[in-house]
């Protein structure tokens, strides 16, 4: 142990990884580039697509952020030796103001609400006049300040405050992220919640669900678990040098607990509905159990929650990094599917387009370019900020704990 303390003191600042920035950023502009030509052409689809990488890339920040928030409220002291990776991924939630730009500047492409036409029927317009209060451009803009103001400015306290613990050392550092991880958690989620419905849930405005929120909470803080073991795993050169077998057991103790906890939400939603059989609810499943998603449907309930389930049960498993990062890739995969499935079915359900058909998923070709475009430029933006600092919190006073800690 005194090795590593030794080597702790005498770690550089971390000034690699600019070829890595370069190529994503490269990466990036290209998918974004060829998601405007796809706009150009098919502008509905095309914001699908973009909406389902938006929101990808965002859930990974927001439940990095949810991990380190949760650390400091609990004032666990396991993560440190890794909670410069944590700090990488949601440092880059400022970049997602400017990625919310296109969601807003075409709204009318993505939800009907804004400007339904008259073929949706007397009774789903009615529907859509009653929630105008909810329903309506200026609030859905202003509630997203909310949301952003929220995000960045508890991601920016968080990870100001740890690297200025690097200069000074000083535990006040500690105790004032502390508060901020306890009072931040609950309005980080509250803002997370309320985005679901009018980010997500609002794309099929006659439905509701009361467990939405929370189902999509899960799915991403899920995801952002898995990332961080193959950042761990994969990127030990600067953010996983000092992680062992407890901090792996640990990560994969948690995966296992959401699994299973997204699974649990996501039978509860489907059981009310299907006992409820309400005609505004049923449609919404229907058109995602039916035809073509059907498949998808079964391997969401394989994939996301029962083979993944078993799997992390094992504890051998949970302790070779390698062997975890397997499980924890394919988890990255099927949230991606999850969030397909949830937001590409819109257009079957109300029957915008000419095009869509419920016999074949029709996916979008601009579903990879679009993902690969968010996903470069976050991956840059992340990475830009790390450059320059230590790769682990050099100042925190409970790192020792960390680079101490076994299981029991």
């Amino acid at each position: 142990m005194s090795e590593q303390r030794a080597a702790v003191a005498d770690m550089p600042v971390w000034q690699g990884g600019r070829t890595a920035i370069v190529a994503c950023a490269v990466a990036g502009l290209v998918g974004l580039a060829l998601t405007a030509v796809g706009y150009a052409f098919d502008a509905r689809r095309t914001m699908l697509s973009y909406l389902v990488a938006f929101l990808y890339f965002l859930g990974l920040s927001l439940g990095t952020l949810a991990l380190n928030m949760a650390n400091y409220a609990a004032r666990a002291r396991w993560h440190i030796v890794i909670r410069r990776s944590i700090e990488a991924v949601h440092s880059a939630l400022p970049l997602f103001v400017l990625l919310f730009v296109p969601i807003v500047a075409a709204a009318r492409k993505l939800y009907v609400w804004l400007d339904p036409p008259a073929s949706l029927g007397k009774e789903i317009l009615e529907n859509i006049e009653h929630k105008r209060a909810w329903l309506n451009f200026g609030g859905f803009l202003s509630r997203a300040v909310v949301y952003f103001v929220v995000w960045v400015a508890l991601s920016e306290l968080l990870y100001r405050h740890s690297l200025r613990q690097d200069d000074d050392a000083a535990p006040h550092w500690t105790a004032s992220s502390r508060r901020v991880g306890s009072v931040g958690l609950p309005l980080a989620g509250f803002a997370a919640t309320f985005a679901s419905f009018d980010w997500l849930m609002s794309l099929n405005p006659t439905w509701y669900s009361t467990l939405f929120g929370v189902y999509f909470i899960t799915g991403f803080f899920v995801a952002a678990l898995a990332l961080l073991v193959l950042i761990v795993t994969f990127a030990r050169e600067p953010f996983g040098v000092l992680a062992n077998e407890a901090h792996f057991h640990n990560l994969g103790k948690l995966l296992l607990a959401f699994v299973a906890f997204w699974g649990y939400i996501a039978f509860s939603q489907y059981m009310l509905m299907y006992h409820a059989n309400l005609p505004e609810e049923v449609p919404w499943f229907l058109v995602r159990t039916r035809g073509a998603w059907r498949p998808v449907a079964v391997l969401l309930v394989f994939g996301h929650f029962l083979v993944p389930f078993f799997v992390l049960l094992s504890r051998d498993l949970k302790l070779k990094p390698k062997a975890l990062s397997v499980v924890a890739a394919w988890i990255l995969f099927i949230h991606f599917v999850d969030l397909v499935w949830l937001i590409v079915p819109t257009a079957q359900l109300y029957g915008l387009g000419t095009r869509w058909s419920p016999e074949r998923l029709d996916l979008h070709w601009t579903l990879l370019p679009a993902l690969v475009g968010v996903g470069g430029v976050w991956a840059a933006f992340g990475l830009w900020r790390a450059r320059g600092h230590y790769p682990v919190p050099i100042g925190d006073p409970y790192l020792d704990d960390s680079l101490r800690y076994v299981q029991p």
